[in-house]
């Protein structure tokens, strides 16, 4: 049986010279490879308690809502911004270059409830941090977060340091 980080393919020099650019879609197109990574992930969460999960756009929706359906759980999306239609809370976080802003339903979490983070890869951290803040601000508090793979180079886990984090896949470089 393959390794997890074998279904992960690694494309150098993109989208930059000197970035390795590792690619999800090797995972997500191998049934296997699907099947492990979505696996692996639910046996982390497996003595979590917890009440439901929020993924965030796009790629925490793919590993999201199979965990969710598989702990019957509910699944909440975190979207960016403008792309939810009822009244949101928004967070703005930095960018490499820039800056950006997601959303959530100001009904899709209560107060008091445990709230499991999803996304496919942690790298500076501010997507799932501004997440974590949106949660919070609703009432829940965030009782872990899970990623599929993380660059430790960058650093992220500095953002998350008040949290629960585990990622299946740790890359020391960028």
């Amino acid at each position: 049986m393959k390794k997890l980080e074998e279904y992960i393919r690694s494309i150098p020099d993109f989208p930059e010279e000197g970035i390795i650019f590792r690619d999800i879609t090797t995972i997500l197109q191998d049934a296997e490879g699907l099947k492990l990574a979505i696996d692996s992930m639910i046996e982390v969460l497996k003595d979590v308690d917890f009440d439901v999960i929020v993924g965030t756009e796009s790629r925490g929706f793919i590993f999201g809502v199979p965990i969710a359906y598989a702990m019957g759980k509910p699944f909440v999306p975190c979207r960016k911004k403008g792309k939810l239609p009822c009244e949101t809370v928004t967070a703005e976080y930095d960018l490499e270059y820039g800056s950006a802003a997601i959303e959530l339903h100001k009904d899709s979490i209560k107060e008091g409830q445990k709230v499991v983070i999803v996304d496919d890869l942690i790298a500076t951290g501010g997507t799932v941090k501004a997440c974590a803040n949106l949660v919070e601000q609703l009432g829940g508090q965030v009782a872990k977060i899970v990623f599929l793979m993380e660059l430790a180079g960058l650093k992220g886990r500095d953002q998350l340091k008040d949290y629960d984090v585990s990622s299946l896949i740790i890359y020391e470089g960028k």
